[in-house]
Parts: structure tokens; C-alpha cells; sequence
């Protein structure tokens, strides 16, 4: 099969799940990871001969798609913030408004020469700390989660970015804190029960529900603890950063503003109110 009957092939498999423009993307995005060819390859070399081995590879991941399940899944990779990191069915898949997120603590930060104690609640994948670690390196960060299985995949990330992070297995909402940090940063499960129907098929069928929705007795409960936690758990001057429900923000800057000196919701690039910042 030469790669033009196989690009062929993979758009009408998927035609009636994805758009044309999604199909092309895809298929870009599998022969790069499966057949090491850039987009400009594909496109300079039409006819160039696949090895039915590839194609086999090809056909595995059709059927997986028609699925609804994520590409970052079936590669078992997904890139954040210019970096890879491994991705399985126990994280969720980085978003770019945590690359956003990510982005204003580094800009905030990455001038300070002092040793920082930073917290991240709900590690996931680890990207977020990961990152922190690569830019901050002077830093002392501590990622907590409640699912054994991502922190084994936050370590094989940490591993692989040659960092260090002190993982800790723990029930952040029904656990104490018994240490003091400069640096409080979180995106926490905050889709309420009301908005399920809103979500995607592909994301509540293959991620973790324990990572997208809230806690029942209350969309904010992370926040609140949070916000609780800023009275004894962070510094004289620290400062959180938080990703936040867009329909919630006002809801939950009301609980920083009992706690912190200063806080403000900065908006995304798509103008949705998506981030808590504060000071204490």
C-alpha cells in the first residue's frame, strides 16, 4: 500500500466521526509517531511503499478511534508545554489552558533565585510540577494525588525529565497538610454534576471521572480546602495559582478573598474566566 492509499484509507475509516481537516491532522500526527515522516514527507513522497507491518499499525489505531477514544491514548504520549510525557487511562490528557496556567507561574517566578516549597494538588501526569521543575530548578516541589496508578505515571514522567519530585499518595480533601509552602498550585476536579451532559463522550468514556467532576456535596470542595489551607499552609508572601470551573470564577474568588491580601481571575486565551491567582 503506498502512503496516498493509506492517508485515503485512514480519512474514509474515520469520515463519519471526524472532520476532514481533524482526519488530515490525525493522520499526520500517527504517520510522524508510526513512520517517523514529517507532514512535509507525507507530502513530498505520495507514493512511497508502507510495509503491511505499518499498515497493521494504522488499522489498530482506526479501530481505536472509531471508538472515541483519545489519540493521546492510543500513542500513549501526549506533548505539553513543548514536552512529552506519557499518558495513560489513570491521567487526564494536559490541556492547553494548563499550559496557560503552567506558563503564568513560570513568568511569575523564574526571575526568583531562592529556593521555592511549591504544592501541587492532583498531580496527574505529573506535567505540571515537571515543567515547574525544568524552569524552577532551584525548587522544591511536593505533587500530591489520591490515585496510586498516577503517580506511577507521574514518576515514569519525572524519570524521564531527569527531575525531582517528592510524590505523595494522599486524600488531599480528607487529609491534612503538615508542612508550609510559597507556592500553592492546583487543577482540580471542578465539573459539577450538572455539566456532565456537556462533556465530550471521548473524555468521560476514557478519562478519569476521579480527575474531571467534583465532589457531590460541592463543586468547590477543592477550593475550599484550599482556601482553608492558605490560612496555616502557606508562606508570608506565598502565593497560589489555581485553574478554575469558568462558570464558577466570581463563586470561587469569593473564597480567596476571605483568606488571601489579593486575588484576581485572569481570563484564557479564549476569554473564559479560567485562573485563580493570590497572595497571602
Amino acid at each position: 500500500m503506498t502512503l496516498q492509499e493509506l492517508k485515503n484509507l485512514f480519512k474514509k475509516e474515520l469520515e463519519n466521526i471526524y472532520t476532514l481537516s481533524e482526519s488530515l491532522e490525525l493522520f499526520y500526527i500517527f504517520s510522524e509517531k508510526f513512520l517517523e515522516l514529517s507532514k512535509l514527507d507525507l507530502q513530498k513522497n505520495p507514493q512511497k511503499e508502507i510495509s503491511s507491518e505499518k499498515v497493521k499499525l494504522f488499522s489498530s489505531a482506526i479501530t481505536e478511534l472509531k471508538t472515541g477514544k483519545p489519540y493521546q491514548q492510543i500513542l500513549g504520549e501526549a506533548f505539553f508545554y513543548g514536552n512529552r510525557f506519557f499518558i495513560d487511562e489513570n491521567v487526564l490528557i494536559p490541556r492547553p489552558e494548563t499550559e496557560e496556567l503552567v506558563d503564568l507561574i513560570i513568568k511569575k517566578l523564574c526571575h526568583n533565585s531562592t529556593s521555592l516549597k511549591i504544592l501541587d494538588i492532583g498531580t496527574g501526569s505529573g506535567c505540571i510540577p515537571i515543567t515547574l521543575a525544568k524552569y524552577l530548578p532551584n525548587s522544591q516541589i511536593t505533587s500530591i494525588d489520591i490515585s496510586a496508578k498516577a503517580l506511577n505515571t507521574a514518576r515514569k514522567n519525572a524519570d524521564f525529565h531527569k527531575v525531582n519530585i517528592n510524590f505523595v499518595l494522599k486524600d488531599y480533601l480528607n487529609e491534612k497538610l503538615d508542612d508550609v509552602y510559597d507556592i500553592i498550585v492546583s487543577n482540580p476536579p471542578y465539573i459539577g454534576a450538572s455539566e456532565e451532559e456537556e462533556i465530550p463522550l471521548s473524555v468521560k468514556n476514557f478519562e478519569p471521572k476521579i480527575a474531571l467532576f467534583a465532589p457531590p456535596e460541592s463543586v468547590l470542595a477543592f477550593y475550599e480546602k484550599i482556601a482553608e489551607d492558605c490560612k496555616n499552609h502557606l508562606s508570608e508572601k506565598g502565593m497560589i495559582f489555581l485553574e478554575i470551573n469558568q462558570k464558577l470564577g466570581q463563586q470561587t474568588l469569593n473564597l480567596f478573598q476571605k483568606t488571601l491580601s489579593k486575588s484576581e481571575i485572569l481570563k484564557d486565551l479564549s476569554g473564559n474566566e479560567r485562573f485563580i491567582i493570590g497572595n497571602k
